[in-house]
């Protein structure tokens, strides 16, 4: 087993877009004196068998999930030229279920000469009658005058861009040649412009985009339309605090919020947004005559590898959440790999009464358990890295959950009744006064995807030098009454790589 000193970051070239250059394109002859790179991919035991990510090549955010004529689409950033960031790119894939997926075609790819020509970047999407739009954020090389990347080189311009698609497979897509919002508002002393999301309420199309103010905090600007073309400004619909600690990207800092995205959620409204590495609920109430958002509860979405999520209705109404589940290694282990990041599972989300935001894993992700394991002694082994746990707890008892594989410890969480808290990886969550004191958890190759309590998510990546994943063992031990269950996990694929589609 091999620890893990560094992360791969949404925006890295942030720190330093002069070395992308070198890092775009993978050495054509990496694979030329051993299998091909399919079949090297197909036997990497770290890659998951049951999340979504693509056939091979780099991915981060989740962009524009939506269910549509009966199919769930999910489109995701992608670099189709190698498995490190770079060369922007919309992949697509759907499913009958969010659970089996099928490639189809990459969507948008860089315009030459666009205002995309640098990368096509995070957005949302909407149904509109038939036709589906998609809200992006579109890069071009640009002077420092226009550029909204404010990170030392200065010459990244982001604006906000459209495309739509009259597909029902939403394969064939059109890109308005012009951006729908060309610069952030005037006067203000913007940390970034980007990751647009759009809705419809009453007469009105809104949009909020991500973005912050120097030296005081991240915030979301809020937009509207009539027609998805010709956009207001409004005012920010909210905003933050900066930490006062200056860095050379101010998402790392507070100063600027990405991946915002808004929406009703039961009886409330919901924002999250991304900063400081971690991925941030608030819950409120909208004043509609307003437009304009308070917040009543805050919260963390999940303390882990997991970044930059969007949101999407399901057939049934549900709230689904999605989350970029990042790397720990480094570029050099990721091109050898040949595939870096991947989806997480679908969680839906609810609030309580008093507003605190609830989670859980979709319960159709039950159909994928084929068979039970036995636990013994509070005690139960996942063969080959793969399966899921649930440990059940009484209140008033605190109890410890180790995730290990042979000596290496790689996940522990300790549940104290007298504060109803957990405590992993360093981090402490408080549950509300009337939630179980439970954790359920996936193992999929090299990713524990936990849910404490029905509240929280802990995303947590491990690797290993074996030719096999190694059976992971899952042991509780505690005070009062613990169950433990266990289940084998079936595999979405024949070869973890998720076959392209064939689709009528």
């Amino acid at each position: 087993m091999k620890s893990v000193s560094r992360r791969a970051t949404r925006r890295k070239f942030l720190a330093g877009l002069a070395s992308l250059g070198a890092v775009s394109f993978a050495p054509r002859g990496v694979w030329a004196q051993a299998d091909s790179l399919e079949s090297h991919l197909a036997r990497d035991p770290m890659r998951p068998q049951f999340h979504l990510l693509p056939a091979k090549n780099w991915m981060n955010d989740p962009n524009g999930p939506i269910y549509f004529k009966g199919r769930y689409h999910m489109f995701f950033q992608y670099n189709p030229l190698a498995a490190v960031w770079g060369d922007m790119s919309w992949n697509h894939a759907v499913s009958e279920d969010m659970i089996h997926w099928r490639h189809l075609p990459v969507a948008m790819t860089p315009t030459p000469g666009g205002p995309d020509s640098f990368g096509c970047f995070s957005g949302s999407a909407i149904v509109v009658g038939d036709r589906v739009y998609v809200v992006y954020t579109g890069t071009q090389k640009s002077t420092d005058a226009l550029a909204t990347i404010r990170d030392g080189t200065n010459d990244i311009e982001e604006t906000q861009c459209l495309a739509w698609s009259d597909d029902p497979l939403l394969v064939k897509w059109i890109k308005d040649p012009q951006p729908i919002v060309s610069r952030p508002p005037t006067g203000m002393l913007f940390t970034g412009f980007r990751d647009p999301s759009a809705w419809k309420q009453g007469d009105w199309y809104y949009l909020t985009v991500g973005s912050g103010v120097e030296n005081v905090g991240g915030c979301v600007l809020l937009y509207r339309s009539r027609d998805m073309k010709s956009w207001e400004y409004l005012h920010k619909l909210t905003s933050g605090e900066w930490d006062g600690k200056k860095t050379s990207n101010p998402c790392d800092d507070g100063e600027m919020w990405e991946c915002p995205e808004f929406f009703a959620l039961g009886n409330g409204h919901v924002l999250i947004y991304s900063t400081m590495g971690k991925v941030f609920w608030e819950s409120g109430v909208l004043d509609e005559s307003r437009m304009t958002f308070t917040a009543k509860r805050k919260g963390v979405l999940d303390w882990g590898a997991f970044y930059a999520p969007k949101t999407q209705l399901d057939a049934q109404g549900r709230r689904i959440l999605w989350g970029w589940i990042q790397e720990r290694r480094d570029e050099v282990a990721m091109k050898a790999a040949g595939w870096s990041g991947m989806m997480s599972l679908p969680r839906v989300l609810s609030l309580d009464a008093d507003g605190a935001l609830r989670m859980e894993t979709l319960p159709a992700l039950t159909r994928l358990r084929s068979g039970r394991i036995k636990a013994e002694n509070m005690r139960a082994t996942l063969p080959g890295a793969t399966g899921e746990v649930l440990f059940t707890g009484t209140r008033g008892k605190g109890f410890t959950c180790t995730m290990s594989a042979g000596a290496m410890e790689l996940l522990k969480v300790s549940y104290e009744s007298e504060s109803h808290a957990f405590s992993a990886d360093g981090k402490t969550i408080t549950l509300e006064a009337g939630d179980m004191p439970t954790v359920h958890g996936f193992v999929d190759g090299s990713v524990i995807e936990l849910i404490l309590g029905g509240r929280i998510g802990v995303t947590k990546r491990f690797y290993f030098n074996e030719p096999e994943a190694p059976d992971v063992v899952a042991v509780a031990e505690g005070m009062g009454a613990i169950d433990l269950s266990a289940w084998k996990i079936a595999p979405i694929s024949n070869d973890r790589l998720t076959t392209p589609a064939r689709i009528s």
